[in-house]
């Protein structure tokens, strides 16, 4: 046959699978979607060949992976991290249990100006190694891509650090990895009260580098009261789109920051946070391309309030679900939690939460064509979970096991 084939028999249901491509899902469409029971799939090298029923299973002598009943679904596309960092923030943690807000924390140069502080000292080498073993566990906990933005350096040499770690990752990981230049995360204390200085360095310094290299596919800024202004974004996304480096906005994690109606502005592939949203503004984006992506986890671990995806699903917007992982205000990868948190706190159904995690956040890292759904010609990236009685299962069992393998590009990792 040529590519080596295997065939996945005795699945229970197969979730988010197609004949021909999944559009970006919104409204009511992102949970019209039914399972297919008792089913199987053939893959053939790297790609998804075939699925069908059981019932009409091709004879292939080829092996066979015996699911026992379990659920497969796509694996998870991540599409915001910040996956790659010095240390651990555990120390704001506790700071916040005190009683300091976000704000207070990074006024006195801690939250992201001491993950920019702690990675000066760490070599591009020892950064890579760290951030690959992040990378793994996050596969082995059922993430097929993910998207990962600089923006811990605050400085040309440690943003090109980063961006090349995360080139290096894409080099040497098995899943597809998109990188994002967030230069534009915080300023760092020397340009605290001479903004405009640090802008004329991100965008006469640092991007036409970044570009020179091609170590960004995308542009990122906190645009958020206390850090980028509206005027101040919009400075920085016109040079990157000078540089054909498309952007994706922080916004309304706070406040009504203005973000929304820049990304929009300037067809931002995505905004995210969305803790404060009100109507205006979920009908600015029910009139644009950008996609909203939410980030439960953060909206948990800071205790704030959490975007209202059930109004945006209401209103017809096709939701994104993403980690925010990173070292300070969400601190897990494992996208599972999210999913709960999106059911629990944002009362989407079992099913909207894993198209918001799947098919809809590979749309907002444009690599729909490639993972987000079991469609033949795509990656076979899946996981495969023990017996379960339904999809709810997942997100109500909260953190007990439920994976029982995970493929990637064909092949099992667990």
């Amino acid at each position: 046959m040529g590519k080596e084939s295997m065939l996945i028999i005795n699945i229970k249901e197969l979730w988010l699978h197609s004949t021909s491509p999944v559009p970006l899902l919104k409204g009511q469409a992102m949970s019209l979607m039914s399972p297919m029971k008792d089913a199987y799939i053939w893959i053939e090298g790297e790609q998804i060949k075939e699925f069908g029923l059981m019932a009409q299973c091709p004879s292939l002598n080829v092996p066979k992976y015996d699911a026992n009943q379990g659920t497969v679904i796509p694996s998870f596309v991540d599409c915001h991290t910040h996956l790659v960092f010095a240390q651990w923030r555990e120390q704001e943690f506790v700071d916040r249990i005190k009683g300091l807000s976000y704000q207070e924390i990074s006024a006195r140069g801690g939250g992201i100006l001491n993950s920019a502080d702690k990675i000066k000292s760490m070599t591009e080498d020892a950064l890579f190694e760290k951030s690959i073993s992040l990378v793994h566990n996050a596969i082995k906990n059922g993430t097929g891509a993910m998207e990962i933005k600089s923006g811990y350096g605050l400085n040309p040499t440690e943003e090109i650090k980063i961006l090349r770690v995360i080139k290096r990752l894409k080099a040497s990981v098995p899943i597809p990895i998109k990188a994002t230049f967030l230069g534009a995360h915080s300023y760092p204390l020397k340009y605290r009260e001479n903004h405009q200085g640090y802008i004329d360095e991100l965008i006469h310094q640092m991007l036409p580098q970044i570009a020179e290299e091609g170590l960004a596919d995308y542009c990122d800024v906190f645009c958020e009261q206390g850090f980028f202004s509206p005027n101040e974004t919009d400075q920085i996304l016109t040079a990157a789109n000078k540089f054909n480096i498309r952007s994706r906005i922080h916004t309304n994690q706070f406040t009504h920051s203005g973000g929304i109606d820049i990304g929009i502005r300037h067809q931002s592939l995505s905004v995210d946070h969305l803790e404060v949203l009100n109507d205006e503004e979920i009908e600015l984006l029910k009139d644009s391309s950008t996609i909203p992506v939410v980030l439960p986890t953060a909206a948990f671990f800071m205790n704030l309030h959490y975007p209202p995806a059930r109004k945006m699903i209401e209103q017809g917007l096709g939701v994104a679900i993403a980690s925010d992982f990173n070292p300070g205000t969400s601190p897990s990868y494992n996208l599972a939690f999210a999913w709960s948190l999106a059911c629990i706190k944002m009362r989407l159904l079992p099913e909207e939460a894993l198209v918001g995690m799947t098919i809809n956040a590979a749309h907002a890292l444009e690599i729909a064509h490639e993972v987000g759904s079991i469609t033949p010609g795509k990656k076979a990236n899946l996981i495969i979970t023990n017996q379960i009685p339904s999809l709810g299962y997942v997100p109500y069992s909260l953190t007990a096991p439920w994976i029982r393998q995970v493929c990637i590009n064909g092949q099992f990792i667990l």
